[in-house]
């Protein structure tokens, strides 16, 4: 969908260099002011069970499509070589759309459990809610672009990717970016405003790996005080 000029270069421009710009500084002010906010405010000891079946599918599943981000980003022309098997596109294709219906599931159980329990609601902040709902509409978009707009792996590879180089190369390029569907140029334009956000939220916690919900057990809490028998 053709965007006028104008709009071509705010979105897929301005915003992009403001985002990571804004995501580099406040990183670096955040941890060098406010080291111990570089976490992820686990609710998990409020409420643990929705909190583990939630948390831990959606881990898995954001981490293989951030990997196969990178994957396409850093080696596209491998990528267009293993989709040249019509086979090996397909499984592709499957993979990735699976991985992201996972994240997108276990993300609306996510945001359920904050709604529906009390405490967990009240510990959730107004710059929460904007995360969820930014990140939400990144993930549903990916999911709605890889079940409308088929061979993503594809058309990423051949036609964002050199967006993105052009970006980071200092060189920008509108030139392919503006060709795609609006719905992919709405995860793309997305992705930049999530990446703006991302010093501001408690997505940091990525920034300090590694993750332990990925393997730790259960946690247990012991509460000490007048109420629980103990002074």
């Amino acid at each position: 969908m053709n965007l006028p000029a104008y709009l071509d270069r705010v979105l897929f421009v301005g915003l992009p260099y403001t985002a990571i710009f804004v995501c580099v500084l406040v990183s670096l002010q955040r941890y060098g002011w406010r080291v111990f906010t570089y976490s992820s405010l686990s609710s998990q000891f409020l409420e643990n069970r929705t909190h583990f079946w939630a948390l831990v599918p959606f881990h898995y599943g954001i981490l293989t499509v951030l990997l196969g981000h990178l994957i396409g980003l850093s080696v596209p022309r491998a990528v267009l070589a293993w989709n040249g098997r019509p086979l090996r596109l397909y499984i592709l294709e499957v993979v990735a759309l699976t991985f992201g219906a996972l994240t997108l599931i276990s993300m609306l159980l996510l945001i359920n459990r904050r709604l529906v329990k009390a405490k967990a609601r009240a510990v959730t902040s107004v710059m929460d809610w904007i995360m969820f709902a930014v990140l939400l509409f990144q993930v549903a978009s990916g999911v709605y672009v890889a079940v409308f707009t088929p061979w993503g792996s594809t058309w990423y590879a051949a036609v964002a990717v050199p967006y993105l180089w052009s970006i980071f190369g200092l060189n920008p390029s509108t030139a392919t970016v503006t060709q795609l569907p609006l719905a992919a140029q709405l995860h793309i334009v997305n992705a930049f405003i999530l990446i703006g956000l991302f010093p501001f939220t408690r997505l940091v916690h990525i920034l300090v790996v590694p993750n332990p919900y990925l393997w730790r057990r259960p946690q247990v809490v012991r509460w000490y005080g007048p109420r629980y028998g103990r002074q």
